[in-house]
């Protein structure tokens, strides 16, 4: 079954890269953050709805979720080249940067020392950073709705290669990874016979 995951990931990928490079985001008449925002809740009802999806995912552990996010280091890097270029304004690119680094490299630290989880010190440091993690992205989300609105042709780049992966893939699996980091540490738990 996990191999009819990863099918479904390389496919959701393979359709995120044509749909940024035939340009088809730049003629929908919803924006990048609301495409974002659609595929998010369109995944977590998926999870909501089929328990054999949930079992599946659940299954994987903690490690591919968190690897997830250390997409986040190249992504947050690119918003600070592009507001370097003049591509995307500061008020924007900055705190998105940074702040998706500091949590990939978050993630990197997490996956060092807290998986596997065998002790509540790590699950409480893989709660931390998953929180903090989420709070960024949604912060980001939110920055970034409430700037389109306010000028409408900050979306332009994200309809595009490469940014046009962050609205189909990147953001809906950072939010959901997220929201299944908390109930996968809250449905497991360490063993108690190794607790520091």
């Amino acid at each position: 079954m996990h191999r009819t995951l990863f099918l479904v990931l390389a496919v959701w990928l393979a359709a995120a890269i044509n749909i940024g490079a035939s340009g088809v985001l730049a003629r929908l008449p919803v924006p990048p953050p609301a495409v974002a925002l659609l595929l998010t809740v369109g995944l977590l009802l998926t999870l909501r709805a089929s328990p054999r999806v949930r079992r599946v995912v659940y299954g994987l552990g903690p490690a591919p979720l968190v690897a997830v996010h250390l997409a986040r280091i190249a992504a947050g890097a690119y918003f600070l080249v592009l507001y370097r270029r003049g591509v995307l304004p500061a008020e924007f690119a900055v705190p998105a940067g940074w702040g998706d680094i500091a949590t990939g490299i978050g993630a990197a630290v997490v996956l060092i020392t807290c998986v596997p989880l065998r002790t509540e010190r790590q699950r409480l440091a893989l709660r931390v950073w998953n929180g903090l993690g989420l709070i960024d992205i949604l912060m980001v989300l939110g920055n970034g709705v409430r700037l389109f609105l306010r000028e409408p042709a900050l979306g332009v780049p994200f309809t595009s290669l490469p940014l046009a992966l962050l609205p189909t893939m990147l953001v809906p699996a950072v939010i959901v990874t997220h929201l299944l980091l908390f109930a996968w540490s809250w449905r497991s738990r360490p063993d108690p016979h190794v607790l520091r």
